[in-house]
């Protein structure tokens, strides 16, 4: 019995230890690396003068990896061979594939790229500098880069120096010298010349670093920028304890300007003309789609059809987008149409041409029931013969509980043949009794297929709709069924109301208030200074105001060729959060902060690498508990 008793407690400590062997690891909850590479030493030296060599050898304390280094690391002056960058153990060796520059200063900004192997943790803003010549350059600049249209921080983004300071120079030659933003849209341009320069931002599509396409994101300022620096001085303090201070250390120090450079980047609108696609999903309609808004129709010529009043014409605001419904039955239901559309088109010299494209319109889908079904037998009830009768959809926008500025929609699938408007009737309830009203019926400006309901409503009124059965036909023969629906308008109380003071805003401007998301809730015209919003549901908002130059109520980006910068945008600094029966006079000075500072963090998308960096740690807190 000894024995077995033995021979167990030894098994167990045999497994005990070969478990233990297998498991070499970092306990769970033991203390995570946070500590950084440490640079040890390089070849060239930081700093050396007169290397003309293309390689560079980086050596580190520990074993080390480059994280997005297509991204994150920049050369300066720009390579147009992309050299080759790479992490072998301790080391970063780089090959420049370019010639070098006689006496040019080099920068090889690293960012945060030079990370740890096992933690990931970053060499935050390391530089590498050498030269070809004699001297080091060391003048810098440095800004922020903004979205023009709302003041979104832009992360990787390239900002370049011209000391050509032509206007063709950013659209023929390479810059200079280049840096690039981070996730706060903050640059820095290192090892610059004394002298004069122009400053732009571009999203490098084709990595030539010049602008040569119309979908590259550009910045440009319109002043010259010229690097100085001056002497500062910043004092460290060491504390005997949380109450007493030991020593004041004085650290004197040399610091670059400008360091508050602002561009507004943006896309220019694409000015180009053509057909982008044409197609046919039902058999009943077709539709052309074009690349850029145009100021007249195509004219369309049907080669197996007839095409005179044969349509019934659907189109946006900018006649880029155009569906033609076809109103004969024996035409839809050709399974192909030809014709031939005329229309201007842009040339290879980018000028406006007539242009003629022969199309073949093949239907895609069944045609759609176009009458009612028939009943199949006498016997029916009325609610069996209902339900075999195939009626017009409508979707009718009348909630329940309806808001004092809004109207009645009636939205259909296909555009109506004829609208009995005797037929609809709007209640208004009196003490116990229903009150028929009079209203005003209009068809969408924006929508062909949509018709609204207009009245002045009051608070706390209750109303009821009803439409006649077969008052609505569409042109395809359907009707509508009956519609009955009730509602009431929200009570005053309910609401709140944000009133802007504005100051420092052009002649022409709009203010629009946001939700959260940065989606607009609401846009009204400053008028004598101020920009009013009534019946607010109470909840979180915020403000944006543009600078309407042209006065036609949206915003317009710029373009380069005219020196055009994109309108002003400005954010209203705080989330206002009024509640129900509130009401806000909030004072808005546009110009009182700098653009950088404006936009709250809630409503910003691209978030701050320490952010995302606390948020993991915390993360890793979490999971060891």
């Amino acid at each position: 019995m000894k024995t077995s008793i033995h021979k167990l407690i030894s098994i167990l400590i045999i497994l005990i230890v070969v478990y233990s062997c297998a498991s070499i690891g970092r306990p769970d909850g033991g203390a995570y690396d946070e500590t950084p590479p440490r640079f040890l030493g390089s070849r060239p030296t930081i700093g050396e003068l007169n290397y003309n060599k293309n390689k560079l050898t980086l050596d580190f304390d520990e074993y080390i990896k480059l994280e997005k280094a297509s991204e994150k690391i920049t050369i300066s002056p720009p390579q147009v061979q992309q050299p080759e960058i790479k992490a072998s153990g301790k080391k970063v060796q780089i090959n420049l594939l370019d010639s070098l520059k006689p006496n040019t200063t080099y920068t090889v900004d690293f960012s945060d790229a030079i990370v740890d192997n096992n933690e990931g943790n970053p060499l935050g803003n390391f530089t590498f500098t050498f030269s070809t010549g004699e001297v080091i350059d060391s003048m810098e600049v440095s800004g922020t880069v903004l979205d023009a249209s709302n003041l979104e921080p832009i992360k990787g983004m390239m900002v370049g120096l011209h000391n050509n300071l032509e206007d063709s120079a950013f659209t023929t030659l390479p810059f200079e010298r280049v840096g690039r933003t981070d996730s706060r849209g903050r640059f820095k341009i290192k090892g610059i010349a004394p002298g004069t320069y122009r400053i732009y931002g571009l999203q490098d599509a084709d990595q030539n670093f010049t602008f040569n396409q119309k979908s590259e994101m550009i910045a440009f300022n319109d002043s010259l920028v010229i690097p100085s620096s001056e002497g500062r001085m910043h004092l460290d303090t060491i504390w005997r304890d949380s109450l007493t201070i030991d020593t004041v250390i004085e650290h004197n120090y040399t610091h670059y300007l400008p360091d508050d450079l602002i561009l507004r980047a943006f896309k220019e609108t694409l000015s180009s003309q053509y057909l982008v696609k044409s197609e046919r999903l039902d058999p009943q309609k077709f539709t052309f789609y074009f690349a850029n808004k145009a100021d007249t129709l195509p004219l369309l010529t049907g080669l197996n059809f007839d095409e005179k009043d044969a349509f019934i014409i659907e189109k946006n605001q900018r006649n880029d987008t155009i569906s033609y419904w076809i109103k004969d039955s024996l035409l839809y239901q050709q399974d192909t149409l030809k014709m031939s559309i005329k229309y201007l088109y842009t040339d290879t010299l980018n000028q406006l041409v007539p242009r003629i494209d022969t199309l073949r319109l093949v239907a895609k889908n069944t045609p759609k029931p176009k009458t009612e079904s028939k009943k199949t037998k006498k016997s029916k009830s009325d609610k069996e013969e209902k339900e075999s009768t195939v009626f017009l959809s409508v979707n009718t926008k009348a909630p329940s509980t309806m808001q004092v500025y809004d109207y009645i929609s009636f939205s259909f699938p296909e555009p109506m043949q004829s609208i009995d408007t005797s037929a609809i009737h709007l209640g208004l309830k009196v003490d116990t009794l229903w009150q028929e009203v009079p209203f005003t019926f209009v068809q969408d400006s924006m929508n062909l297929r949509q018709y609204n309901l207009l009245y002045e409503w009051d608070f706390q009124q209750e109303f009821k709709l009803s439409v006649d059965s077969a008052s609505m036909y569409g042109i395809y023969g359907l009707h509508n069924d009956k519609i009955d629906q009730s509602f009431k308008i929200r009570a005053v109380e309910e609401y709140s109301n944000i009133f802007f003071n504005v100051i420092g805003a052009d002649k022409y401007a709009f203010v629009e208030l946001l939700d959260t998301q940065d989606k607009v809730v609401r846009r009204v015209k400053v008028k004598n200074d101020h920009a009013d919003f009534y019946f607010l549901n109470p909840g979180k908002y915020s403000a944006r105001l543009i600078n309407d130059r042209n006065n036609n109520g949206v915003w317009d980006t710029g373009l380069y060729e005219g020196k055009i910068q994109p309108e002003e945008v400005f954010y209203y600094p705080q989330i206002l959060e009024p509640k129900a029966n509130w009401e806000l006079n909030q004072d808005w000075n546009v110009q009182y902060l700098p653009l950088d500072k404006q936009k709250p963090d809630e409503l910003k998308k691209q978030k701050p690498d320490e952010q995302k960096k606390r948020n993991k740690n915390e993360s890793r807190s979490t999971n060891r508990r």
